[in-house]
C-alpha cells in the first residue's frame, strides 16, 4: 500500500504558486453617500458645466461676430488715419505688434524664470532670501498690470533709459517703445515660467540626481544636462501660458507702448524696438464703441483673430504636457 503523497512545507524562499491579491479597501458607491455628500457633487458637477458653457458661449458668439467681417484684405492691409475707421485699412500692424512684443516678453522670461525656479528648487538657500524671493514672485503674480505698466513708465522716463525708448526732440524721454513694453510684459510671464520650470524639476526623482552624482558630475552639470533637459515640456508649457498671458494684456500696451494704430520706428539703431505702436488688445479697445475709432465690425474681426490665437496657445500647452513627458520608475 503506497503511502499518500504530502506536500512538503514551502520554505521562505519558496512563494506560493497562487499567492492571494492585496485586499482593497471597499469604495463607497454614490448611493451609500450623505444627502450632504450628494449635495456638494451636484454642485460640483454644476460649477464645471456652468464653466463649460461660458467658454463655449464666448468663444461661439465671438466666432459668429468675428467670421461675419473679418477676411484677407483685412488681416493684410495696415491701418490708416482716417475719420471713418470702419473703411480704412486693416489690422496687418497690430498683429506684428502682438508676435512682436509677445516674443521680447517671453524671450526675457525664460532665462529668468528658469534661473530662478532652478535656485529655489536645487539650492533654496540661504532659507530667508529663498522664502522672500517666492513671496516676490507671489506679490508679481497678484500685481495688476496696470500698477506694472505704472511702475515701468515711472522707471523708463528717467534720462538715462533714453537708449530704451521714444524721445522727443528737445530731449524728453516718453518711456514708451516695444523694449520697455516687453520688459514689463515679461514679468507677466515670468510667474507662470517659473511656477511651471518648479512643478516639473519637483517630479523628477531623486535617484536621477543621486545617479548622475555616482558618476562624477557636480551639482551644476547635472542641472545643465540632466535636469533642465528632463524638465523641457514643464519649461515650454509655462512659456506657452505666459505667450498667451501676453497677448491677451492690455493695460501696459496703452501705457508704454502708446497704442497708435500703425508702428512707427524710432531714429538710429534699434529703431523698431525703440518704436510705438499697437497690439490687437488696443486695436480692439480703440475700435469698439468705447473707444475713438468707433467700428464695432473691425473689432468683432480683430478679436477673433485674438481669440484663436490665445486657442492654439492653449491647445500647444495641453499638446506640450501630453508629449515629450519624462516616465519615471
Amino acid at each position: 500500500m503506497t503511502p499518500p503523497s504530502v506536500n512538503p512545507p514551502l520554505s521562505a524562499e519558496e512563494p506560493a504558486e497562487n499567492p492571494q491579491p492585496p485586499k482593497r479597501r471597499p469604495v463607497k458607491v454614490e448611493s451609500s453617500w450623505s444627502i450632504m455628500d450628494r449635495i456638494g457633487l451636484g454642485l460640483a458637477w454644476a460649477a464645471g458645466v456652468t464653466l463649460c458653457v461660458i467658454a463655449g458661449a464666448i468663444v461661439i458668439y465671438m466666432a459668429y461676430k468675428g467670421l461675419q467681417y473679418v477676411n484677407w484684405e483685412m488681416i493684410t492691409t495696415a491701418p490708416e488715419a482716417s475719420l471713418d475707421q470702419s473703411a480704412s485699412g486693416g489690422f496687418l500692424d497690430p498683429i506684428l505688434g502682438t508676435l512682436l512684443l509677445t516674443v521680447i516678453g517671453i524671450l526675457i522670461a525664460i532665462p529668468v524664470g528658469v534661473a530662478v525656479a532652478v535656485w529655489l528648487t536645487e539650492y533654496g538657500r540661504p532659507s530667508g532670501l529663498a522664502r522672500a524671493v517666492e513671496s516676490g514672485v507671489e506679490i508679481v503674480a497678484g500685481t495688476p498690470s496696470i500698477v506694472l505698466a505704472i511702475f515701468g513708465l515711472l522707471i523708463f522716463q528717467q534720462s538715462f533709459m533714453g537708449l530704451f525708448s521714444f524721445t522727443a526732440e528737445g530731449g524728453a524721454v516718453f518711456g514708451r517703445s516695444f523694449i520697455t513694453a516687453g520688459v514689463m510684459m515679461s514679468l507677466v510671464a515670468l510667474p507662470m515660467v517659473i511656477g511651471a520650470t518648479r512643478e516639473a524639476l519637483n517630479t523628477i526623482p531623486r535617484h536621477v540626481r543621486e545617479a548622475s552624482y555616482a558618476l562624477g558630475k557636480d551639482k551644476a552639470t547635472t542641472i545643465r544636462r540632466v535636469l533642465l533637459p528632463s524638465a523641457r515640456s514643464g519649461i515650454a508649457t509655462g512659456a506657452t501660458l505666459g505667450m498667451g498671458r501676453i497677448a491677451g494684456d492690455t493695460a501696459i500696451v496703452v501705457i508704454l507702448l502708446g497704442a497708435s494704430m500703425t508702428i512707427t520706428p524710432e531714429e538710429g539703431p534699434g529703431g523698431l524696438l525703440r518704436g510705438t505702436g499697437s497690439t490687437l488688445t488696443s486695436y480692439v479697445y480703440n475700435n469698439s464703441p468705447a473707444g475713438e475709432g468707433n467700428a464695432p465690425e473691425k473689432a468683432y474681426a480683430a478679436a477673433f483673430v485674438l481669440l484663436l490665437i490665445v486657442i492654439v496657445l492653449n491647445a500647444l500647452v495641453g499638446l506640450i504636457g501630453r508629449r515629450n513627458k519624462p516616465q519615471w520608475n
